[in-house]
């Protein structure tokens, strides 16, 4: 998970195909089949240990003593792998030999085991911290890896010239060998002329492990060494719904609609790094996109309070005033915590699917709840006049639960309506609010946000309905569909896309996913 080369490959001229990039969005999916894939052959491979625990005890070798895992013929021993064991005498040094591989061996499943289970969709909700301490322990798995092997386990033949498989040991002769007479040159010619000699394989796992993870290393000194200074909060504003918009300052910071950056906490926690998309944008006039509010030096992030994390982060934020305490005036300034922000290339955010809203003719962005964030940096750099990109027509469709969640973008999404009237773009932008909670029904009676009340629909999307319209109006285009939201639309959005189109539109789908 190297997200600084994953921003570099996704933002330099040479990528220039979108399906590559739209390729190295899936580092995540890739970073899971992986670890599914370990998980499985380290199953298999531990089965096969267990296996040759009895096959070595059955088998027991009278003529390579060496190679033996059991002390005699029958006896099983439960051990992780097999080791060197001459005769009975060096019996304490073969266990120790033994007992290095195996208890690395133990180590490693139990490591492999709490990493897998740790990852789970319901303990990263209900406790990010076990996830993100428990995947942290990677490194101490490789390192156990590479010298898993060290207790000299697995051996191989030194003298194959001077005892070449098959030859008459000295207390041998053909005929025991073969059932039929030989002369006597003929047989010494096949006597071996000493002992096997076997000698322990030497560790190679190294040589596979030590580069990924060196890289990886750097890549995480990289990024410690460009977020070694903090960033300043400039203010903290609380949306309805547990939501937090946070405001920020950092010098000499560049970033582009969609992307999304890294925040640690240490008043939180001094490991834990989380994402969260940026959620305003504005260009200046060297066409780089800085991430300002009202002041184009300062950059903003949504936040919803769920999770241990976010709570812990909201008390440092926002602290219950004291009753005993005298009521200062609103305008002194109140102390936030240190924050960090973890950067990638050249202090950048991380980049996203979200980047390539702009790079189609047409697209349509889909947000459920508080993952509208991504989509909302494009309605600012919309809003800021960006020009110079493809994209000619825009669907928005925002499906939440409570009317209030649509508050939190209300101003946005009217001033990006009033601004495409005024320029007789009108079709540009399509835009659909749906309330799926059904009771309880609220509407927004301020005058300000009548354009949202006319496209605010209650009830759930009918999306098969709303891809035969894009469809239509859209013929022969390539679409590109963007979700960030529960994994019901997105496999909702995902199958309508795979199918096929009698317009001969073709749509593709692009997940948002922080890695």
């Amino acid at each position: 998970m190297c997200r600084s080369l994953l921003t570099f490959f996704r933002g330099t001229h040479t990528v220039s195909s979108r399906k590559t990039r739209r390729l190295l969005d899936k580092s995540k999916t890739f970073h899971v089949a992986c670890g599914v894939a370990i998980c499985i052959f380290s199953v298999v491979h531990v089965s096969a240990h267990l296996v040759n625990v009895v096959n070595f005890s059955v088998s027991y070798s009278d003529e390579f003593p060496a190679l033996n895992l059991a002390r005699y013929r029958g006896e099983v021993r439960h051990k992780h792998t097999y080791t060197s064991s001459k005769n009975v005498l060096t019996l304490k040094q073969s266990s120790a030999n033994v007992m290095f591989p195996g208890i690395t061996g133990v180590l490693l499943v139990l490591i492999l085991f709490l990493m897998f289970t740790s990852s789970s969709y319901c303990v990263r909700v209900s406790n990010y911290e076990i996830f993100w301490y428990t995947h942290n322990l990677f490194i101490v798995f490789y390192i156990i890896l590479m010298v898993h092997m060290v207790g000299g386990a697995l051996k191989y033949q030194t003298n194959i010239e001077a005892h070449p498989p098959g030859c008459l040991r000295a207390n041998q002769s053909s005929a025991e060998q073969q059932g039929k007479e030989l002369d006597q040159g003929e047989d010494e010619e096949r006597r071996c002329r000493e002992e096997a000699h076997f000698q322990p394989h030497y560790p190679q796992t190294w040589l596979w492990v030590s580069g990924p993870l060196c890289l990886y290393c750097a890549e995480r000194f990289y990024r410690y060494i460009r977020s070694s200074h903090p960033i300043t909060i400039v203010t903290v504003i609380r949306h309805p719904c547990d939501v937090i918009e946070l405001r920020m300052l950092k010098k000499n910071f560049k970033a582009r609609p969609g992307q999304y950056i890294l925040l640690n906490c240490p008043g939180v926690s001094s490991f834990e790094n989380h994402p969260f998309t940026l959620t305003t944008v504005r260009l200046n006039v060297t066409l780089q996109l800085t991430c300002p509010t009202e002041n184009k030096e300062t950059f903003g992030i949504h936040l919803r309070v769920v999770g241990d994390w976010t709570e812990r982060f909201t008390r440092l934020l926002l602290p219950q005033p004291r009753m005993d305490l005298e009521i200062l005036p609103m305008v002194q300034q109140r102390r936030y915590p240190k924050l960090y922000l973890w950067m990638v290339q050249f202090g950048s955010p991380s980049g996203s699917p979200s980047e390539e809203v702009f790079n189609y003719d047409v697209s349509l962005c889909v947000a459920g709840g508080i993952g509208v964030t991504p989509f909302a940096c494009v309605l600012h750099a919309l809003l800021d006049g960006w020009t110079g990109f493809r994209l000619q027509r825009l669907y928005f469709v925002w499906v939440c639960r409570e009317l209030q969640s649509f508050y939190w973008f209300a101003e946005l999404l009217c001033a990006l309506h009033h601004k495409l009237w005024q320029e007789n773009r009108p079709d540009y932008f399509n835009l659909k609010l749906y309330l799926s909670r059904t009771d309880n029904l609220q509407s927004m009676s301020e005058e300000k946000y009548r354009p949202l009340t006319s496209r605010l629909l209650v009830g759930r999307p009918r999306w098969k309905l709303l891809f035969d319209e894009i469809g239509k109006t859209n013929k022969h285009k390539r679409v590109g569909v963007f979700c960030c939201g529960p994994k019901g639309i997105s496999r909702t959005l995902h199958r309508l896309c795979n199918s096929a189109r009698t317009s001969g539109t073709t749509f593709e789908f692009n997940k948002e996913s922080f890695s």
